[in-house]
């Protein structure tokens, strides 16, 4: 059997087991010996593959129409993989332009030939890009790229018409092979729309330049959410969750000022749930999860989870990994959330959770 009738059979198999099926969680993972992972694992803590890579990873992108998934470098990582589910198995690893580097996410078209990735362009450093990547016989080769229409370019999601993109620009200038920040005085972060031909529909800006806009949840709805890193003075209260509903102005969300200070002025990613109209945040550094009503913004949980990283959100409510604890459910269809450990490796997960169906 060919590999493209290897993955429809899995396909079919994944699509028959959609109902009532336990679904799989994707995520990159180190081990107590700094070795990187692609993982996937079931919530029952069933192990479906963790595949060794390279170069560490960082969020996970799913195609649309086949049972693939790529898991990109996180920055300033050159080497992203395109793996086969649930087996794990490397189809291609993708290894970035010269003079780009990865900045950790990307999204898929709905149609499944396109993928767009965000980049650095380190001859000109912070420039923003989408690196556009053609998805052609189980393998992306790279077509051109566009303009992010600001600097350093961090996550990219879709809104729900699957034409638009957005895009969060975390205003940070950074070279290649570094982390470190160029210009933390001269910062501009933003959050902007854009066509997929790289046509600019608007861009929005926080009041505090130094709050980078780092990772995006959108609403089945149109509404779309983003968390922040704050890189200004410790004594600041920086607005470290935000939302721009449809046909609205981005603002914060209206969260607590003892809880904004509680975060340590980071949080590492957001989620939001569309049937239980909830938003969940990770404030890692401050071993702290939020969960909040979308649409009264009423403060549901704040629950001590050490080294919080990914959260996803799953029919009960939220599972949320660990960077030095264990994984965790959080079940919020009753008033009191319940949150219960799951049977999954304790500690090295990285920052952000994907959830594929699975059989």
């Amino acid at each position: 059997m060919g590999l493209h009738s290897r993955l429809a059979a899995t396909l079919a198999l994944l699509r028959r087991g959609r109902r009532g099926a336990s679904p799989l969680l994707l995520s990159a993972r180190d081990d107590d010996q700094g070795r990187h992972y692609a993982v996937g694992y079931h919530l029952d803590g069933r192990q479906a593959f963790a595949t060794e890579v390279a170069q560490r990873c960082h969020a996970v992108v799913e195609h649309p129409r086949l049972p693939l998934a790529l898991f990109v470098a996180r920055r300033p990582g050159t080497a992203c993989y395109l793996l086969s589910l649930p087996s794990g198995q490397v189809l291609q690893t993708l290894e970035a332009e010269p003079g780009r580097h990865f900045y950790g996410h990307g999204v898929a078209h709905a149609a499944g030939e396109w993928f767009y990735l965000t980049e650095n362009d380190t001859t000109d450093p912070g420039r923003g890009l989408l690196g556009v990547y053609r998805f052609d016989g189980q393998r992306l080769r790279r077509e051109h790229e566009l303009p992010t229409h600001g600097i350093g370019p961090h996550e990219v999601a879709w809104l729900p018409c699957g034409e638009t993109l957005v895009v969060a620009n975390g205003g940070i200038r950074t070279e290649a092979e570094s982390r470190v920040e160029m210009n933390l005085h001269a910062m501009a972060p933003s959050l902007v729309l854009m066509q997929r031909d790289g046509a600019l529909l608007s861009k929005e800006t926080l009041a505090q330049p130094m709050n980078s806009i780092r990772h995006l949840a959108i609403g089945r709805d149109g509404t779309v959410l983003t968390c922040q890193q704050y890189m200004g003075a410790g004594e600041d209260l920086a607005e470290l969750l935000a939302i721009k509903r449809p046909g609205q102005a981005f603002v914060p969300f209206p969260v607590a000022p003892e809880q904004l200070q509680g975060m340590a002025h980071y949080t590492a990613s957001v989620a939001l749930h569309d049937e239980l109209r909830l938003v969940a945040l990770t404030a890692p550094r401050a071993n702290r999860l939020f969960i909040w009503a979308l649409d009264s913004g009423v403060l549901r949980l704040e629950a001590h989870v050490p080294d919080c990283a990914g959260v996803a959100a799953v029919a009960e409510g939220f599972v949320v990994s660990s960077g030095q604890g264990r994984c965790r459910l959080y079940d919020c269809r009753a008033q009191a959330v319940k949150g219960t450990p799951l049977a999954l490796p304790a500690g090295f997960w990285d920052n952000h959770l994907g959830v594929a169906a699975a059989g």
